[in-house]
């Protein structure tokens, strides 16, 4: 979600869908997206708040939230150094509170007009408390965050940009997860475009039994930046 700019030092967008569907069931959806970045070439911070909650009469079939906070600082034209800091929770796979703070760096691995490549190795703690579907469940752990991110800019109105992770627990490597956000964007209007999204997960060992190992979601709205 790191915006380059040759003059701005604060950039975003922020989105907003709300959807009201009356048929046998009552459906409910509103999921708001914000993204406020500051960047003097050599220090970036980042901060996104991503919700998202749907309602099928007293269901909940999707209640999640995360927001989260970056700092990158350029070391060399290749390397930069990130830290950050995450909360998050998802009702739906029984997480309750989810907190991370991560350091390590980050690579420049090809750069031009029309595409970027980067790599991140990073290693984070955990901390994670289960809803109260599971009583008293916390962890702590250490995990790796190794992930690989790129742009591309076939035209001046199209973009294609996707991050993939992969999180692995140090001590348990085969309690790993994958995760991956893909994004087209089509310009419409100067600073508005139409935006489809696609997100993969999955969880190597999840908080139950009851929850899915894989998760995907496909969406399609509209973008406005400044």
């Amino acid at each position: 979600m790191r915006k380059t700019s040759d003059s701005a030092k604060w950039t975003g967008s922020v989105s907003l869908d709300v959807s009201l569907i009356k048929n046998k069931n009552d459906i409910f959806r509103i999921a708001n997206k914000a993204h406020v970045q500051y960047n003097d070439k050599t220090n970036l911070w980042l901060f996104v708040n991503d919700l998202n909650f749907q309602k099928i009469e007293n269901n909940d079939l999707v209640n999640r939230g995360t927001q989260h906070l970056r700092y990158n600082r350029k070391l060399t034209d290749l390397v930069k150094w990130e830290a950050f800091a995450q909360a998050q929770y998802d009702a739906v796979s029984q997480i309750d509170f989810r907190g991370l703070l991560g350091t390590g760096p980050r690579f420049k691995l090809f750069k031009n007009d029309n595409y970027r490549f980067y790599l991140g190795t990073l290693i984070m703690y955990e901390y994670e408390k289960a809803s109260n579907v599971i009583s008293d469940r916390t962890q702590n752990d250490v995990r790796g965050s190794a992930y690989l991110s790129f742009s591309l800019y076939p035209t001046e109105t199209i973009s294609i940009i996707s991050t993939s992770y992969y999180q692995p627990k140090l001590d348990v490597f085969n309690d790993y997860r994958l995760s991956s956000n893909t994004s087209l964007l089509f310009e419409v209007f100067k600073n508005l475009a139409f935006k489809t999204t696609f997100n993969y997960f999955y969880d190597a060992v999840p908080v139950s039994s009851e929850i899915p190992k894989t998760q995907f979601e496909l969406t399609n709205g509209l973008i406005y930046s400044f």
